[in-house]
């Protein structure tokens, strides 16, 4: 079975950590302006205590897919970087 990926995990807990209290206080009656940004405020400072290890993870994630010592070669880059030599030397010829 396959494990969920650590940026879907994260982006889903800060999703809940934002919409379980925003529900909480429309249901008690809040103002909708004064519940939204207390619930963001709460859901901010929430994940910056609670989901420590899942944002370094998937910042570890980036930052390895960002700095590759070898770029990541596709099937049809070959293909493509021929094309354009073959665009400029006509370009060249002409």
């Amino acid at each position: 079975m396959k494990s969920v990926p650590v940026w879907l995990w994260y982006t889903a807990l800060r999703i809940l950590l934002f919409a379980v209290p925003l529900a909480v206080l429309l249901a008690v009656g809040a103002n909708p302006w004064i519940s939204t940004v207390v619930a963001a405020v709460f859901g901010l400072s929430a994940s910056l205590l609670f989901l420590r290890r899942p944002r370094e993870s998937m910042s570890s994630d980036l930052y390895a897919a960002r700095h590759r010592e070898t770029p990541a070669m596709r099937d049809d880059d070959e293909a493509e970087d021929a094309a354009v030599d073959r665009a400029s030397t006509e370009r060249t010829a002409e």
